[in-house]
């Protein structure tokens, strides 16, 4: 099972369960979700409403849907009889799930133990032949209370389906905490007449929506906290409410702010119409969630704001600030004090504690979320916190962040102390604000599960990483989870994506945060795949062979969409002008993903043209691009074979193929020397004539000349 249960002593015999197996609710128990424990975030449901749930998700494993009665006196032996109790031991969460002999019992102090029971239950029966439980006794209790999953949704906005199905896999593996950051600099989610056009209601959340949100999460027990991150990553709010460091007179300059962003980054501390902007965004949205948290960011303010000379007029009249550090000190307080009017408790990312703050200090119950630490043990003396540091999972080439899964199986040991509330796993969208939502889940779901095996038991592993990926594929999908919606493949010669690398405005929705020649955007011509270039290292905008090319001269460069790879037949072409050479043994990546890469030049193949499989071979063709010319390529895939084209002409195959890559432009350490212009993929595999007539459409001749080895 996943997460593993904290103690579990068999019994000779088994239990089977069938078309008569019944769910009976001790009549004492029907109305009432507690027998008095209780934590914060606790779904109040009674247990006569979960146990209807219970029913609904054992259909999809049972021969039908046991039927759900209060009759326990004639409990049979196939039956399952729920019972609220009060034992101390259990806590808010645990039960006890005894089999055999008789029927079997559930016993938990609350609705939630009831829930969680229920879902080890459904496992035993998933794990052998859906109708037989072995006998025993399971007494569960969870090592941490908060068990988390976060998600970037102010950089990207994630389908209401996915969240729909994450908040099913979360509560499959007995997860409790669904934290939704809704505002970063590029971009707000949630859509209120009270500020119309902070959002744009296609990719933002109504309050209906929420609400739907939030009440089905509750059904899995699930609490959804809302983030809204203030005073930094806030550029949507600053261009919003005219509120930034960079706006007014005087303001503050480049040299005050990280070079890659403006100062409108963060909205302007030392305004008192800043603080009220925040109370009122407070106060609209967050009694749109029932999570008795709310998350307020203030997190990565530049230290050199302090040298701003706004900042130090502030400083100077200002009786109760001495420093930057202090501003931000009270700044979270005042926050903090709206928050808790409104009933619930402050969540800040660490950060401030390293500023040099005299005169105030962070109110003593705001939780600190930690990203430095090992995770293990807490980083603030005197705050409560939630652990998350060694949890990223960061998809690009720039911050390649992802958790050490054995690591985290085999050595990490979640802490116990009274201050660490729990941990979290957190997906940050940085450079893939319009990545699919399948993208994402697909590098979360077993750090996710590992996440919650170890934080609801936290003893010694019993054995290998890889066994325990065995185990969470054998369990499968929670009950309910829908089928992630598919773009069907036609055979119709058109493109599915093509980035052309001509200026264009981001799409409504999201605002640009950089400052100029950074995180350059790339249009998807005809596809729903656009991307942004890296932090720091970004191409270099030159004329290509229709309108603007890119450039790429540094391993750091990239282009970040978060797209899923195509299985064969598959098409892509580019022009591409090769400006310098990785050397004979180099490696330069013009599409890459975790599985993949397509090369233009192949790792120690004498800068050939190829593709990898990554861990299993590399293959290169018998064609190196020239220097300082453009070129057409084509790679055309099938299952078995993928073919080269050069300027529409046929140039030789290699027996074998690879899922085309569709993370990024450049892999980690390894871009290009050279421009890209007209990049194109296609999910069917084009015919010679197609890819002829491809490339006839542009009017320009390719080079004919072949590069030399590197």
């Amino acid at each position: 099972m996943v997460p593993r249960p904290t103690s579990w002593q068999p019994a000779p015999g088994q239990t089977r369960l069938g078309s008569d197996t019944r769910l009976l609710i001790d009549p004492h128990s029907a109305s009432r979700w507690t027998t008095g424990a209780t934590q914060p975030g606790l779904a109040q449901r009674s247990t006569m409403s979960v146990a209807q749930e219970i029913a609904g998700d054992l259909s999809a494993i049972l021969p039908s849907r046991p039927k759900v009665s209060a009759a326990v006196k004639t409990a049979d032996r196939d039956d399952v009889v729920v019972t609220l109790t009060r034992d101390p031991g259990l806590g808010a969460e645990g039960y006890q799930l005894r089999v055999g002999p008789g029927p079997i019992r559930i016993e938990a102090n609350t609705s939630t133990g009831v829930y969680y029971a229920a879902r080890t239950l459904q496992q035993m029966l998933r794990t052998g032949d859906h109708q037989t439980v072995s006998a025993g006794t399971v007494r569960d209790v969870p090592t941490q209370a908060v068990r988390q999953v976060m998600l970037d949704a102010g950089r990207k906005y994630w389908q209401p389906a996915y969240l729909k199905n994450l908040v099913r896999q979360m509560s499959w593996m007995k997860m409790n905490t669904l934290f939704l950051q809704l505002s970063d600099s590029e971009g707000f989610r949630l859509d209120s007449p009270k500020f119309p056009g902070l959002a744009n209601p296609a990719v933002s959340y109504s309050r209906n929506e929420i609400h739907d949100l939030v009440t089905f999460a509750a059904k899995h027990h699930v609490m959804v906290v809302p983030g809204i991150d203030v005073p930094g990553h806030a550029t949507v709010l600053s261009n919003y409410f005219g509120i930034g460091f960079g706006q007014g007179t005087d303001p503050c300059g480049p040299q005050h702010m990280h070079s890659h962003l403006t100062p409108d980054w963060v909205i302007d501390l030392t305004s008192p119409r800043s603080t009220q902007v925040t109370r009122d965004l407070l106060t609209e949205f967050l009694p749109w969630f029932d999570a008795p948290y709310a998350h307020l960011g203030a997190d990565e303010l530049p230290g050199q704001l302090g040298d701003c000379p706004r900042v130090q007029r502030a400083l100077a009249a200002d009786p109760d600030a001495d420093t930057l550090g202090d501003l931000l000190s009270r700044f979270i307080n005042d926050a903090d004090k709206t928050v808790r009017g409104l009933g619930k408790r402050s969540i800040i990312y660490n950060g401030v504690e390293h500023m040099d703050s005299p005169r105030q200090d962070v109110n003593d119950d705001v939780v600190f979320m930690t990203w430095e630490g090992s995770g293990s043990e807490p980083e603030i003396p005197g705050k409560d916190e939630i652990a998350i540091g060694p949890f990223y999972v960061t998809p690009n080439n720039y911050h390649h962040l992802y958790p050490d899964q054995q690591w985290m199986y085999d050595e990490w040991v979640p802490s116990q102390a009274s201050d660490m509330l729990g941990s979290g796993l957190m997906n940050w969208a940085d450079y893939n604000f319009w990545a699919k939502d399948a993208y994402f889940e697909q590098l979360m779901a077993m750090p996710r599960a590992i996440l919650a095996d170890r934080t609801w038991n936290a003893s010694p592993t019993p054995d290998t990483v890889a066994e325990f990926r065995s185990r969470v594929t054998t369990l499968g999908s929670a009950p309910g989870t829908t089928a992630e919606p598919t773009v069907p493949r036609v055979n119709d010669g058109r493109p599915s994506h093509r980035w052309t690398f001509d200026n264009a405005s981001y799409p409504s929705g999201w605002t640009y945060a950089g400052s100029p020649g950074n995180t350059l955007f790339a249009q998807d011509a005809v596809g729903d795949l656009p991307g942004t270039s890296y932090i720091i290292n970004n191409p270099t905008p030159v004329p290509g062979v229709t309108g603007q090319a890119w450039r790429f001269d540094n391993d750091r460069d990239g282009v970040g969409f978060g797209g899923l790879d195509v299985q064969a037949p598959w098409t892509f072409s580019t022009w591409v002008r090769r400006t310098g050479t990785t050397g004979p043994n180099g490696n330069s990546t013009l599409l890459s993903s975790n599985a993949s890469a397509i090369k233009l030049e192949q790792w120690k193949a004498c800068s050939k043209v190829g593709f990898t499989a990554k861990g299993v071979a590399d293959h290169s063709f018998d064609y190196v691009t020239p220097l300082n010319e453009w070129v057409h390529l084509t790679m055309v895939a099938t299952p078995t074979r993928t073919d080269l084209y050069v300027n529409g002409a046929f140039h030789s195959s290699v027996a074998a193929s690879v899922p085309l890559p569709m993370r990024s432009i450049g892999d980690v350490g390894s871009s290009i020397r050279g421009d890209l212009d007209d990049v194109t993929t296609y999910d069917e595999a084009l015919s010679p004539t197609q890819v002829l007539a491809a490339y006839q459409k542009y009017g320009v001749a390719g080079s004919s000349q072949q590069g030399a080895c590197g």
